[in-house]
């Protein structure tokens, strides 16, 4: 057998430093995460396999006073290792999060000392950064063998909105399946309550989210309001996270158009809730937005 030079040991012990330093910020894995998830795999089990969106999802939503929270579980063709090696970076979180209608600019940054995301947060047609709502995220992510998690987290979001949560959990539910959490919320005190009503009022009056209310005329009745709203964005940033992963194995120099026509079609899918401009119309848009967020500021 031959053995290794102690230069070469050296070299090896000097990339495996580089590369945890390439590392996202990472924090403590609850030990017993993957187990909790599993356990809600199989409590979800009949609703994955049988339900309105065509695919093994489940999505609620809850509403609590001067708080909201929107959580899509999603049962993945892929492995766990596949997963997190495809969302562990806030470069690849920008990548998702930018498919996102409202979503204007995403670029890494330190946010609080630490590592982060600046997001830019908007209309659903062109916009200047300038009338744009930035919201600096804090980053932290780990993974362990069956178990990964993404917190992205800002104490000001907009609209009047704070603690602004977007979290993904996953695990390993065989070694070729992984079930994924995500959870959208946030806070909104008096002045976004007062936005909130203004928005359902008028251009939100007729907007509907996802979980089933009743029967009109033969056909389910959906919430509205605010836990529709919270439904709707839910959706769209699983949908963005799909669409990454979908594309995952495309050709470099292809995957952000796919992405682009991946999210717009799986919207779409879901039109009731989620149509909002017309497919070249998103194109367009997104590519100049994907095209400025590269740009150096």
């Amino acid at each position: 057998m031959v053995r290794p030079s102690r230069c070469s040991r050296l070299f090896q012990a000097a990339f495996l430093a580089a590369s945890l330093l390439a590392l996202p910020a990472a924090h403590a894995l609850d030990p017993g995460a993957a187990d909790t998830l599993r356990q809600k795999h199989a409590e979800l089990k009949p609703r994955l396999a049988s339900n309105q969106y065509g695919q093994p999802l489940f999505l609620e939503s809850t509403e609590a006073p001067g708080q909201l929270k929107g959580e899509a579980y999603a049962l993945l063709d892929y492995p766990l290792e596949k997963v997190a090696a495809a969302l562990r970076t806030q470069q690849q979180w920008c990548d998702v999060l930018i498919l996102h209608l409202n979503t204007k600019y995403c670029r890494a940054a330190q946010v609080n000392g630490g590592q982060g995301l600046t997001v830019y947060i908007g209309k659903k047609e062109p916009e200047e950064l300038e009338q744009a709502y930035r919201v600096d995220f804090t980053y932290k992510a780990d993974a362990g063998p069956d178990y990964m998690d993404v917190r992205m987290t800002a104490g000001k979001g907009p609209m009047g909105t704070s603690d602004y949560k977007i979290l993904v959990e996953a695990a390993a539910v065989d070694s070729r399946r992984t079930l994924l959490h995500l959870t959208y919320s946030y806070s909104y005190g008096m002045a976004g309550k007062i936005g909130m009503q203004g928005y359902l009022a008028t251009v939100g009056a007729s907007k509907v989210g996802f979980t089933v209310t009743g029967n009109e005329g033969g056909k389910p009745a959906y919430i509205g309001g605010v836990r529709g709203v919270v439904e709707r964005n839910t959706m769209r940033y699983y949908l963005a996270i799909d669409s990454y992963l979908k594309e995952m194995d495309a050709p470099n120099g292809e995957q952000q158009e796919r992405r682009l026509r991946s999210w717009f079609s799986a919207t779409e899918r879901y039109a009731r809730q989620l149509h909002e401009v017309e497919r070249e119309d998103y194109m367009e848009m997104k590519r100049a937005e994907i095209k400025r967020q590269q740009q150096p500021r």
